[in-house]
């Protein structure tokens, strides 16, 4: 794991050591890793993921149905 050091400049006041830290800290990555690992969820069996897919392909089948029948209305599309 990558450590972030910070070393304090003649002249520098506290605030900018601290500001100068917390920058390097987000540049190595380092919180997103961490972030990334808590929370982690589990894989999901491929039973499961076959069982989504299938239920969202019915979901779009149903909705475009509505769509032509004029029972709903179309989302504009996003820019």
């Amino acid at each position: 794991m990558i450590n972030a050091e910070v070393t304090r400049n003649s002249g520098e006041n506290a605030m900018s050591v601290i500001r100068r830290f917390t920058r390097k800290v987000q540049g190595s990555g380092v919180i997103q890793r961490k972030r990334s690992i808590r929370f982690s969820g589990r894989v999901q069996s491929e039973y499961k993921v076959k069982k989504r897919a299938l239920t969202l392909l019915r979901r779009r089948e149903n909705m475009a149905e509505l769509i032509k029948l004029g029972k709903a209305q179309a989302k504009p599309a996003r820019k």
